[in-house]
């Protein structure tokens, strides 16, 4: 653990961040910027309403944005653009520091099958699933088998939990699969 007196050590490619620019409204970017006033760093949140604003879906107006301000950096946030390996990398492309992890992580972990299979092949403990690619009603359902009840229907891509389904009993196993 580093102390005050302790030099922390940083890797030759890293670079100062004076300027943040958060791709994120309301209490998400709040919360950003009051960490940038913590630690020094001129935080920058585009406006989104209104006549000026930045829409926060529009990859390149974002980066332009971010080249605009002068950001060192550019914070998604969380949700969309957090998830998006497209904008991390127009970013990064941009010459701008990505605060996240690399586009190749963010696009397994959007394949929750694929995010699931590589864990696995790693030596992580999953939970038992079906990750195979045959997803037909008929796998899924001998799949649920061997899982047991109770069990999550979930969607491989997507997020936020939509899609997601409880199934209790194999009874209602079709109609979650069916959602």
């Amino acid at each position: 653990m580093a102390t005050s007196s302790t030099p922390v050590p940083t890797a030759p490619s890293e670079r100062p961040i004076g300027t943040l620019f958060i791709a994120n409204r309301g209490e998400i970017a709040a919360r950003i910027a009051r960490t940038c006033d913590r630690l020094a760093i001129r935080p920058v949140v585009p406006t989104t309403i209104g006549p000026e604003a930045l829409d926060l879906l529009d990859i390149a107006a974002v980066v332009g944005a971010a080249r605009r301000a002068g950001a060192d950096a550019v914070h998604p946030g969380f949700g969309f653009l957090a998830e998006n390996a497209d904008f991390a990398e127009a970013v990064i492309d941009a010459g701008i520091l990505w605060v996240g992890p690399p586009p190749e992580a963010i696009r397994v972990m959007g394949d929750k099958a694929a995010a699931r299979r590589l864990a696995a092949s790693l030596g992580v403990p999953v939970l038992a699933g079906h990750d195979e690619p045959n997803a037909s009603d008929d796998a899924l359902i001998t799949a649920a088998e061997t899982v047991g009840f109770p069990l999550l229907v979930k969607p491989a891509a997507g997020g936020g939990g939509k899609g997601m389904r409880t199934v209790r009993g194999p009874e209602v196993l079709p109609d979650a699969i069916a959602a």
